[in-house]
């Protein structure tokens, strides 16, 4: 694994700039997982980090707050914890960092607008024969 996590096109974060703590798993597991520290938990301080742009950390604090943390304690291996906390840091924080594209509003086109007056002389027709008959 190389020495950066790389979240999107943009931004790559060095691995130095996330803390990685890792603690003892829960639930079951046997022998194996009380006595070993594999649930590893990613913790990324956005304030303090030098990599960021200032509009970065802005959209990153508001949508994502201070601390990005992400944990995994799926498998038995820490190895492999800490790839899946990685991983899923870098998931977080795309999505705080994805700006989505603005809508240009549109107009309906001729074939819409045909399927629409049809549909209304559909529903029209259909209220007028459920109409009483008019004998004069």
């Amino acid at each position: 694994m190389d020495e950066f996590l790389t979240v999107n096109d943009e931004v790559r974060i060095p691995l130095g700039e996330i803390e990685l703590r890792a603690s003892r798993s829960s639930g079951p597991g046997g022998q194996h997982a009380n006595v070993t520290a594999s649930r590893i938990e990613a913790v990324f301080d956005v304030r303090a980090s030098p990599t960021l742009t200032g509009p970065q950390r802005d959209r990153l604090l508001q949508r994502a707050g201070e601390r990005v943390t992400a944990v995994a304690q799926d498998a038995r291996s820490q190895a492999r914890n800490r790839e899946l906390a990685l991983e899923r840091l870098a998931e977080k924080l795309a999505a705080a960092l994805h700006k989505p594209k603005r809508r240009r509003p549109t107009r309906p086109g001729r074939a819409a607008r045909q399927r629409k007056i049809e549909g209304k002389k559909r529903r029209s027709q259909r209220k007028a024969e459920r109409r009483r008959p008019d004998f004069d």
